[in-house]
C-alpha cells in the first residue's frame, strides 16, 4: 500500500520530534579539566546529585558537586583514560550494585564486581546504594539477640538483631577479631536454618589483610553465608567512599526479604579520610580537622538504614558493626565522637588489658549497650546481670591491694573471684562458645562454686567441665538450650553436676 505525500511528511516530522526528544533526554556534557580522580564537566543540565556518569573508554564516575557552570564528579575506574575535551553522558540513574543470594561466598569490589578469580556473578537484582533508611513507623524494638559468641560481649554488653554497636580501639587491639568471632559464630544458626548473612566490608585495608580475612572464613566454614566487600587502600579515594554504601544495599536485601543480616565496615575512620580526600578534591570547604561539615551526616545516613523491621515489612533486620580505628587511645577525637552518637553502644578495646593478656581486650567500664537486656536470653540476663559490677569492684579492690594493706576474709573472696571471672572471659580467638555454655561456666563462677580451683587451672577447667556436662548431663544441657531459662532445677542440676566433676578435677 503506497503512503501519500502528506503522510510520509507527518511521519518523518514525528520521527524527528521523538529523535529531538531522545536529544533532550540524553544529557550530554564535555570534560573541562580532569585531576586526582576528579573531572569537572560543562553541560550535563540534567543530572542528578549522586548519578551514574559514563565517560568515553567505559570509565564511570558520580556526580557530587553540582554548581551553576559545571559539575563535579569523581571517577571511579582508571582516570588516566580520561582526557579533557572528551564526552560524558549522564545515564538517568543513582550508581547501583548487584545484590542477593548469588552474592553469598564471593569477594566484590565497591562496584560489586567479582574480584576473587572465581568468574562472573549471576544475578539480575540491583539495589542502589544510597537508599532512604526505614522510617519509626516500619520499625519494631531490638529485643532478639545477636550472639557473637564471645563470652565477654553476650554477658556485659548484648547485641540485638537491628542494632548498631560501635567497635573502637586502637591499631592492633583486636578489633577485627571481634568481628571474624561473631560471623564464624553464625554457622551454628546457619547449620541450624536460622541463618544471619554477613556482610565484610574492607575499607582502605592491604589485599593481604581482606585475603586473610576470606582464608579464615574458608577454614571455619564461614564463606558460604558472607560476602566481602573490598576497597582495598590501592583502590581510588571513591571506590573506598562507595564500599560501605554497596555493601549495605546488599544488606538491606536480606533485610527487606524478612532475613537478618550482619554488616561489618572495617573501618570508618578510613572511610571519612577517603571522603574528605574526595570532598577537597572537589573544592568542598574544610572544617573541623578538614574534614567537610557533612561527614556526620555521611555516616548517620549510613548507620541509620541497620534496623529490625515491623511484622508487616517482614521482621527481618540489619545489625551494624561499624569499626573506627582511634590514634592513641583519643576517642573524643572527630570522627569517634560523630560515629560513637550515632550507635547503640560501643565496645572499647584497651591497650593496656590487650598487653596484659586480657584478650578479648574489652573494657567493661566503658563498653555499654544501649539495648540492654532486651538483647539476652533468660538465663544470660540471670547470670551476666551482676557480672559487671562484680569486675567493676575488682579492678577497684586490685588497684587498692597494691598499697601492701592488710586485708579481711570478704575482700579477699571478693578478689579471689574477681581474678577467676577475668580469667574465664579470656578466650581464645576463632573459638566462639554457645550460649548455653557460656551460662553454665559464668554460673559457676558467679555463684562462687569453683572459688577453690587454682587461678592458672580456670582453662582447663572451664574446658574440661563443658565436656562433662555435654556427656554426663545431656538432657540438662538440652533443657536450658530449649528453655533459654535459668530454672530452679537447671542451676540446681548445674550446681550438683560441678561439685561432682569438681572433686575428681581437683583430684
Amino acid at each position: 500500500m503506497e503512503l501519500r505525500a502528506e503522510e510520509i511528511t507527518s511521519v518523518i516530522s514525528k520521527e524527528i520530534a521523538d529523535f529531538k526528544d531522545d536529544l533532550k533526554m540524553e544529557s550530554v556534557g564535555t570534560v573541562l579539566q580532569i585531576g586526582d580522580g576528579v573531572a569537572r564537566i560543562y553541560g550535563l543540565e540534567k543530572c542528578k546529585s549522586s548519578e551514574l556518569l559514563e565517560f568515553e573508554n567505559g570509565v564511570n564516575g558520580i556526580a557530587l558537586n553540582l554548581e551553576e557552570d559545571s559539575v563535579g564528579a569523581v571517577l571511579l575506574g582508571d582516570s588516566t583514560k580520561v582526557r579533557e575535551g572528551q564526552t560524558v553522558k549522564s545515564t538517568g540513574q543513582i550508581i547501583s550494585v548487584p545484590v542477593g543470594d548469588a552474592m553469598l561466598g564471593r569477594v566484590v569490589n565497591a562496584l560489586g564486581e567479582p574480584i576473587d578469580g572465581k568468574g562472573p556473578i549471576s544475578t539480575d537484582k540491583m539495589r542502589p546504594i544510597e537508599y532512604n533508611a526505614p522510617n519509626v513507623v516500619g520499625r519494631q524494638p531490638v529485643k532478639e539477640p545477636l550472639q557473637t559468641g564471645i563470652k565477654a560481649v553476650d554477658s556485659m554488653i548484648p547485641i540485638g538483631r537491628g542494632q548498631r554497636e560501635l567497635i573502637i580501639g586502637d591499631r592492633q587491639t583486636g578489633k577485627t577479631a571481634v568481628c571474624l568471632d561473631t560471623i564464624i559464630n553464625q554457622k551454628e544458626f546457619y547449620d541450624a536454618g536460622e541463618p544471619v548473612y554477613c556482610i565484610y566490608v574492607a575499607i582502605g585495608q592491604k589485599q593481604s589483610t581482606v585475603l586473610r580475612v576470606m582464608e579464615t572464613l574458608e577454614k571455619y566454614d564461614a564463606m558460604k553465608y558472607t560476602i566481602i566487600v573490598s576497597a582495598s587502600a590501592s583502590d581510588p579515594a571513591p571506590m573506598q567512599y562507595i564500599a560501605p554504601f554497596s555493601g549495605c544495599a546488599m544488606g538491606e536485601e536480606f533485610r527487606d526479604s524478612g532475613r537478618h543480616a550482619l554488616i561489618i565496615y572495617d573501618d570508618l575512620w578510613k572511610h571519612a579520610v577517603a571522603y574528605r580526600q574526595v570532598s577537597l578534591l572537589l573544592r568542598r570547604p574544610p572544617g573541623r580537622e578538614a574534614f567537610p561539615g557533612d561527614v556526620f551526616n555521611l555516616h548517620s545516613r549510613l548507620l541509620e538504614r541497620a534496623a529490625k523491621l515491623n511484622d508487616e515489612l517482614g521482621a527481618g533486620s540489619l545489625t551494624a558493626l561499624p569499626i573506627v580505628e582511634t590514634q592513641a587511645g583519643d576517642f573524643s577525637a572527630y570522627i569517634p565522637t560523630n560515629v560513637i552518637s550515632i550507635t547503640d553502644g560501643q565496645i572499647y578495646l584497651e591497650n593496656d588489658l590487650f598487653y596484659a593478656g586480657v584478650r578479648p581486650a574489652i573494657n567493661a567500664g566503658l563498653s555499654v549497650s544501649r539495648v540492654g537486656g532486651n538483647a539476652q536470653t533468660k538465663a544470660m540476663k540471670k547470670v551476666g546481670g551482676t557480672l559487671r559490677l562484680t569486675l567493676a569492684q575488682y579492678r577497684e579492690l586490685e588497684a587498692f591491694t597494691k598499697f601492701g594493706s592488710e586485708l579481711d576474709k570478704s575482700t579477699q573472696a571478693q578478689l579471689n573471684r574477681g581474678e577467676r571471672l577475668v580469667e574465664i572471659l579470656k578466650q581464645p580467638q576463632y573459638s566462639p562458645a554457645s550460649v548455653d555454655e557460656q551460662v553454665m561456666i559464668i554460673y559457676a563462677v558467679g555463684q562462687g562454686l569453683i572459688d577453690d580451683v587454682p587461678v592458672d587451672q580456670m582453662k582447663k577447667f572451664e574446658k574440661d567441665f563443658i565436656d562433662y556436662m555435654k556427656q554426663n548431663q545431656p538432657d540438662l544441657v538440652a533443657k536450658l538450650k530449649s528453655e533459654k531459662e535459668l530454672t530452679s532445677d537447671i542451676a540446681e542440676g548445674i550446681t550438683a553436676a560441678c561439685d561432682q566433676f569438681k572433686k575428681t578435677f581437683l583430684a
